[in-house]
């Protein structure tokens, strides 16, 4: 087994949290294209003239360089790299939601380079989004994928026929769509064939699919969520948009 890195240099990524450690210091969550997760020490950022202090922010492109061979690193360097608009309002707890979502379900030091771009994505279109429902069901979707829970929309999960319309299904994690009417299954999320139709091409434009898909999405997040909770999401329901 090849030995870890010492050190990594200008590496592109995101911060996801961070809290006081010590007097002067902060422990940040990074989220980076190559590596995935990390946990860094920044070492003085909270002190006034410290170069990380005003670079180390949420939501905006940062070029990251890092060592350290046990689970808590040590960040050197972290540079803006021009971003975007800032998040405010519905847009900035959605971002809030996306930040959470990794932190509670990816593991540390694992890569996912498509998850990365589907963030990166998201987090571009968030603060200008007439339609804040769809950006999340499109990561949430990108992230269930990459976990290896692989979400299945266009044919039912018994037969492989493909997915009619008009006919009702219940979706059963870790199976997929099965018939509804035609199995015992009582598990799952009901919804209509064209709301997995939809889902299948990440089109959410009739209010149907908006509904159900919500639905949805949250039953298999908190399937795999288990025992934990999420806090964004309850701000999020109480303004009745996830």
């Amino acid at each position: 087994m090849a030995a870890e890195r010492p050190r990594r240099d200008g590496h592109p990524g995101y911060l996801l949290h961070t809290y006081a450690y010590r007097e002067t210091s902060l422990v940040a969550e990074i989220y980076v294209r190559e590596v995935g997760r990390v946990a860094v020490i920044a070492r003085g950022a909270r002190r006034p003239r410290s170069a990380l202090r005003g670079v180390l922010m949420a939501f905006q492109p940062l070029m990251l360089s890092w060592s350290g061979k046990s689970e808590l690193k040590t960040l050197h360097k972290a540079e803006w790299q021009g971003g975007y608009a800032p998040l405010r309002g519905l847009s900035l707890i959605c971002g809030f939601y996306l930040n959470e979502l990794l932190l509670k379900l990816l593991p540390r030091e694992d890569p996912h380079e498509e998850l990365f771009e589907a963030y990166a994505t998201a987090l571009a279109q968030l603060p200008a989004a007439q339609d804040h429902a769809a950006v999340l069901r499109r990561f949430e979707r990108v992230l269930l994928q990459e976990l290896g829970y692989g979400l299945v929309f266009d044919r039912e999960a018994v037969s492989g026929a493909p997915i009619v319309a008009d006919a009702r299904y219940r979706y059963v994690p870790d199976r997929g769509p099965v018939a509804a009417g035609e199995s015992c299954e009582q598990s799952g999320v009901e919804l209509a064939g064209q709301t997995l139709m939809d889902m299948a091409v990440d089109q959410y434009t009739d209010p149907r699919t908006v509904q159900q898909s919500k639905v949805l999405m949250r039953s298999l997040i908190n399937h795999c969520l288990g025992n934990q909770t999420l806090h964004t999401r309850q701000l999020l329901r109480d303004l009745q948009q996830l």
